[in-house]
């Protein structure tokens, strides 16, 4: 006989498989049709302020996996924040200026400013950078990312435009900004200054070059004839040396060698002997390099006399300790040669080619000058040795080509002038990781002065003029405030299709001559500057957020981009930090740990991963990882993240199931009457929403994740839902243990759901419109439940930690039956207990339903004393083992008893099965012919 339909199988149209590429997106539809993210807004208006500020990524390409696990962060904190009673409001920004989209658009679409003139080219550049941000954008969404996608903050709008223009209008109230001639990295590939944010080292194989400088004056100490040897890796600044410097307490020998008389620092002679080969026969004599200061050396190629100097930078890692200076391309150099009153002689231009300052060199590019530099030095008996090195050198991280020092003109912002506050700043800012505080201190305090000027076009104009007549800068208050005005009505643009007179006071004289005509500044403020004002364009002009902001979340590298250019602007403008928090996250690298590239064709799309996995798995892998480290992200990884979402699912389709006919309003049991295995649940499941509040609070999202996850396959899937089967399918529906039971289902499921929501929101949403009873029209509108410590009972925990550790036994002792063919189903076993104690004893005849939570047709307790067999398993307080249970094997419910038959009108049904039976046909919900 067929009793099917006696069984309260589960019934739920919850799909098995996922299919998340299609459903995703039917999801994001209707949230869109529900206006969800204003609908959020409004429901947590007048909760306490959560801002989490974007830093904007940058409007020239499409979405990688950086951009993924950054986003994501972002989204997962802000859901979580939103439940936990914040109004957690989410602006998401665009980076838009700058030389990559001008690269872009020469490139793509074949204009420079000089073909097409420069507003022309800018609209151009607006326009390639409006394609991006509306196609970063659906990329963004399609991850889930729920935010204010319809008025993001971009940072070519007129109103942030207006606000940066302010920024550095107050810097430069406050004396903070100046132009003066100083070295600076200049990259001649993109022809601009740079600043130390846009550096990054690369490997690179130059030149190592031993020149030896002949003696003109030796101060008594040397004679004409001695020379003084330098070790260089760039030959190419030989046309620009003006001193040689020592350090004041080396010591020098001169050595008599088959190169001639040769000055080298002392420590380095036997370093210096093994690289060149030089032959030394004896030490002449030997200085303090503080003794030789004043000394004068012939150039080695022009007709140029050059001082000996002295500096503390000088050291002996390498070389000879007399190091080579042009005060023109170096730092060290130009500090030297300020002391000295030596020119910056910087004989190169903006493309990286010889002036005519480098004679004999004029027109060639700085880097093919090496090998002819090389050889003139050959010529004229200055080259002691050549070889080559290879080490790290500063690139343009746009360009990824190397850089150069080259003394210019340019605007800085004067770091010395408010360094202390920053270093102050930072010590009240939460860092996380730890060390993130370390790192931006040690940035600040030995970063120089700040050069905001770019030779570019495509940018935020800075605001200053000069007078034709004396040629000097000006900065005017005046003026300032004219520039917003006018930049906040129209934009930037204006700066280049207005005449200067637009932006001066009317009567406006130079304050240096009196002069009255002037031309404006063609140069553009550095990107970071324009980031770096979101904080006063964005969090202060915005009125759903607020300044500072409780976090700042981007990846490491920009300690040294955007939290250092935001601090910096913030503190010298109000005087505190623009965040309170600030979180650093790692870089993502395939699977063998290595960077992503092209080259290498290890790239994982983000695209092709959503089409082919889902959104979800990229969101699950995000909270998987600890990303606070460098992450890592393959193929084999996402198949395993895959198969974690694929329990989960299980999971949550089994508590649909199985609560599709539970109505939370009607059928709910009070905590007090439920059964003791479903009273520890419901502990065990405040526990847990307490424990996930804390990580969600503390940022820790591995933890999120490694508790919902072992949650939902280990402590339900494994062991109570499997333990849950025989009562939920064969009880009287409204039998009250089953009702127990699925009132502490029902609970998990809700709860489960809205503790997912922030890292799957997809999948959230789709059980929540599942589930039964009322309900918000979201998941998305529901908050985090909160844990109730009334229903926490840690001596059922403990309790059922010992009764955990007999079924581990029990478990182990049917699969050693099993394998000895003694056992099929664990039904068919029946499980003796053997206590070591009356203590034991009792604890283990108090067990509720021994049969349920063993999975077995009979439980025996034996009396304590009695020896257990051999094979016997061991537990704390005793030991298992099993035997085949006896009788027969009950049609309805499976499991196997004597008692089997004993009822006539059910001869192959148990007497707990036939009653259930009996009571569903009197209640006509099953016809006799069906049971």
């Amino acid at each position: 006989m067929d009793y099917r339909a006696t069984v309260n199988l589960p019934k739920t149209d919850f799909p098995m498989r996922a299919n998340l590429p299609k459903r995703e997106p039917e999801i994001q539809a209707r949230w869109q049709e529900m206006g969800i993210y204003a609908r959020v807004q409004e429901k947590n208006r007048g909760r306490p302020k959560f801002v989490l500020h974007d830093g904007p990524p940058y409007a020239n390409g499409d979405i990688h996996m950086g951009h993924v696990l950054n986003k994501v962060l972002k989204d997962i904190i802000v859901r979580s924040r939103s439940q936990m009673g914040y109004d957690a409001p989410f602006v998401p920004g665009f980076d838009t200026h700058g030389m990559p989209i001008e690269h872009a658009v020469i490139t793509h679409k074949k204009a420079d400013p000089r073909s097409v003139g420069i507003v022309p080219f800018r609209n151009l550049c607006r326009e390639w950078a409006e394609e991006f941000i509306a196609r970063q954008t659906r990329q963004f969404q399609r991850l889930g990312v729920r935010g204010d996608w319809e008025r993001p903050y971009v940072t070519f709008d007129p109103k942030y435009e207006a606000a940066q223009i302010r920024v550095f209008g107050e810097m430069a109230k406050k004396g903070y900004i100046y132009r003066g001639l100083k070295v600076i990295y200049w990259s001649p590939s993109a022809e601009t200054a740079l600043a130390d944010a846009e550096i990054e080292y690369r490997d690179k194989v130059s030149p190592s070059i031993y020149v030896a400088f002949d003696v003109v004056d030796g101060k008594g100490k040397l004679s004409p004839g001695d020379r003084v040897v330098i070790w260089t890796t760039t030959p190419w600044t030989l046309p620009a040396n003006l001193a040689v410097t020592l350090h004041p307490e080396y010591r020098y020998s001169l050595l008599e060698t088959d190169r001639g008389n040769l000055l080298v620092a002392t420590e380095l002679v036997p370093a210096f002997r093994e690289v060149t080969g030089v032959s030394v026969v004896r030490e002449l004599g030997s200085w303090r390099g503080r003794e030789l200061e004043g000394v004068t050396l012939h150039h080695p190629f022009y007709e140029r006399v050059v001082p000996v100097v002295l500096g503390e930078h000088v050291t002996l890692d390498m070389g000879t300790g007399a190091v080579h200076t042009a005060p023109g391309h170096g730092e060290d150099d130009a500090y030297v040669g300020e002391r000295y009153g030596l020119p910056l002689l910087s004989p190169v231009d903006e493309k990286g080619r010889f002036t005519a300052e480098a004679p004999g060199f004029e027109g060639m590019f700085y880097a093919d000058a090496d090998e002819r530099i090389i050889e003139i030095l050959a010529e004229r008996g200055a080259l002691i040795h050549r070889g080559t090195i290879r080490h790290t050198y500063p690139h343009d991280w746009r360009t990824k080509k190397p850089v150069i020092y080259r003394a210019t003109e340019q605007w800085f912002a004067s770091i010395d002038g408010f360094r202390e506050e920053l270093l102050r700043a930072v010590e009240s800012v939460r860092w996380i990781p730890e060390w993130g505080e370390i790192r931006l201190a040690n940035m600040i305090r030995d970063r120089g002065d700040w050069c905001i000027s770019r030779q570019r076009v495509w940018g935020v104009p800075i605001p200053a003029v000069y007078c034709t007549t004396c040629g000097k800068p000006i900065i005017d208050a005046q003026i300032l405030d004219r520039v917003a005005l006018i930049f906040e009505a129209e934009g930037s643009n204006a700066w280049y299709e207005r005449p200067v007179e637009d932006f001066l006071p009317e009567g406006f004289r130079c304050p240096h001559c009196g002069g009255t005509h002037f031309r404006k500044e063609t140069d553009t403020m550095d990107v970071w500057f324009d980031s770096g004002s979101s904080h006063a364009a964005v969090l202060r002009t915005r009125p759903e957020l607020e300044w500072p902001a409780d976090l700042y979340l981007e990846g490491s590298d920009q300690f040294r981009g955007w939290f250092n250019s935001s601090l910096t602007t913030a503190v010298a403008v109000f005087g505190r930090p623009p965040y309170k928090t600030v979180l650093g996250h790692g870089f993502v690298l395939d699977g063998e740990g290595r960077k992503m590239s092209k080259s290498l064709g290890n790239i994982v799309d983000p695209m092709d991963v959503m089409k082919t996995y889902g959104a979800d798995i990229l969101r699950l892998w995000v909270a998987s990882v600890d990303y606070t480290s460098d992450v890592r992200i393959s193929d084999a990884i996402l198949g395993q993240i895959a198969e974690v979402y694929r329990k989960v699912r299980n999971t949550f389709r089994f508590l649909l199931g199985n609560t599709s006919d539970f109505d939370p309003t009607r059928d709910r049991v009070p905590p007090e009457r439920l059964w003791e295995l479903d009273r520890y649940m419901l502990s065990r499941l405040h526990e847990l929403i307490g424990r996930v509040w804390r990580a969600y609070e503390a940022y820790d999202f591995h933890e999120v994740y490694m508790l919902l996850h072992t949650y939902a396959t280990v402590d339900l899937s494994a062991f109570y839902l499997d333990v849950l089967k025989d009562r939920l399918y064969t009880s009287h529906p409204e039998d009250e243990g089953r009702r127990s039971a699925q009132t502490v289902l029902y609970e998990t499921l809700r709860a489960l759901a809205i503790l997912f929501h922030p890292i799957l929101p997809h999948t959230a949403e789709e059980v929540w419109q599942h589930m039964p009873g009322p309900k918000e029209e979201s998941v998305q509108l529901a908050d985090f439940p909160e844990p109730d410590p009334r229903l926490i009972d840690r001596a059922l925990h403990a309790r059922w930690a010992k009764i955990l550790a007999v079924r581990e036994a029990s478990n182990k002792a049917i699969e050693e039956a099993r394998k000895a063919d003694l056992l099929g189903a664990a039904l068919e076993a029946h499980l003796h207990l053997y206590p070591e104690s009356a203590e034991a004893a009792d604890f283990l005849r108090s067990l509720p339903r021994p049969e349920e939570i063993f999975l077995t047709s009979a439980v025996t307790v034996h009396d304590p004393g009695e020896a257990p067999p051999a094979d016997a398993v061991p537990f704390p307080g005793g030991w298992a083992s099993v035997s085949r249970a006896e009788g027969q094997k009950c049609a309805r419910c499976w499991m196997i008893t004597p008692e089997v038959g004993s009822d006539p009108e059910y001869p192959d049904l148990c007497p707990r099965c036939a009653a259930v039976v009996r009571r569903l046909v009197l209640e006509g919900r099953v016809a006799q012919s069906d049971a």
